[in-house]
């Protein structure tokens, strides 16, 4: 989109400043190259190679590739007993050609923070529980910061009958800078440490995907609530009855999201200039900003750091709806949404 344009340049040329240091402890670091060089060495011993990516739209796209795709969510004990079986199902399909009497075994690959530890975790923790496995469990350090895995992991057992274990392995970028799209994304999706860009900068491009897209337009029925419009818990509840769980930092609360929603549609709802044009666009998230200070109860001296970091932290986590970042090809139709 030529309206954000000069976000995506500016976060690119920041992300390939640091990636040209040799040894760059943001890019393609030490720990990475050594990570590559022992997921290749790995590869001709393990029996299945699990991709995860956050890809959520092209999941049909997939399909129609004939790829072995599963949509999965880690924090779903549901979703992940059914990605349980979907692997079974396809290890028995291997074991049919190979010794009935080997054990499967998977690794995980993929960039930074996609969420390949949360992965591992959850498969070891309801798996071990239908294989009857005694023993602690054997945790992958989860964090929402690239970079936390640094080595691969110890075997956790899966599932049994047959026998699967899994590998966690670090994220992995390619050794070469890519163009200014690909870093920009990459960057946003907490691939790449927030220092290197800075996190108002990915919340400017955040905003701009937002304000462009139509996902705001599902937050209208929050709009024009009355009493100012701010939504108490009260008033959540009897707008949606369903038990909410509490999180323990105040902009996580489902008041607070609610707030965020309603205030980011009237603020792009009400804009009288087009969008479209980038003076136009910087605008508005400037206005976005200023109303955030006051949906998160900052002081309105605050600069606008505070305001990055909440709005990052609600968009990594699904908060703020879903967006796909790289447009789905023209062929692949029906895409779910």
């Amino acid at each position: 989109m030529a309206a954000t344009g000069g976000l995506i340049q500016e976060i690119g040329k920041a992300v390939k400043a640091v990636a040209k240091g040799k040894g760059s402890k943001w890019w393609y670091t030490p720990h990475m190259a050594a990570a590559s060089r022992a997921i290749a060495e790995r590869i001709p011993l393990v029996d299945l190679v699990l991709e995860v990516r956050d890809a959520r739209e092209w999941m049909k796209f997939f399909e129609e590739q004939k790829s072995m795709v599963f949509g999965v969510n880690s924090h779903n004990r549901d979703n992940i007993k059914e990605f349980l079986t979907f692997l079974q199902a396809r290890v028995r399909e291997l074991k049919k050609k190979d010794d009935p009497a080997h054990a499967i075994t998977l690794m995980l690959v993929g960039i930074p923070n996609v969420g390949k530890s949360a992965l591992a975790n959850s498969l070891h923790q309801v798996g071990r529980i239908a294989a009857a496995e005694k023993g602690k469990l054997k945790h992958s350090v989860v964090s929402p910061q690239p970079g936390e895995t640094k080595g691969i992991s110890s075997l956790k057992v899966i599932a049994s009958h047959p026998n699967i274990y899994v590998l966690d392995t670090p994220g992995v970028l390619p050794p070469d800078v890519v163009d200014d799209g690909v870093c920009s994304k990459l960057a946003l999706t907490g691939a790449i440490k927030d220092d290197v860009v800075g996190e108002i900068e990915l919340a400017q491009y955040f905003l701009s995907i937002l304000s462009l897209s139509d996902e705001y337009k599902k937050w209208g029925k929050l709009s024009g609530v009355g009493n100012g419009g701010v939504l108490t818990n009260e008033r959540i509840s009897s707008l949606d009855k369903r038990p909410k769980r509490q999180y323990p930092t105040d902009h996580t609360q489902d008041f607070i999201v609610n707030n965020v929603r309603r205030s980011l549609f009237d603020a792009v709802s009400s804009f009288a200039g087009c969008i479209e044009n980038g003076e136009n666009l910087a605008r508005l998230i400037e206005e976005e900003f200023e109303v955030l200070l006051k949906v998160f109860h900052l002081p309105l001296e605050s600069n606008y750091c505070r305001v990055a970091t909440k709005l990052l932290n609600l968009y990594r986590t699904g908060r703020l709806g879903h967006y796909t970042l790289d447009p789905v090809p023209s062929n692949a139709h029906g895409i779910l949404l």
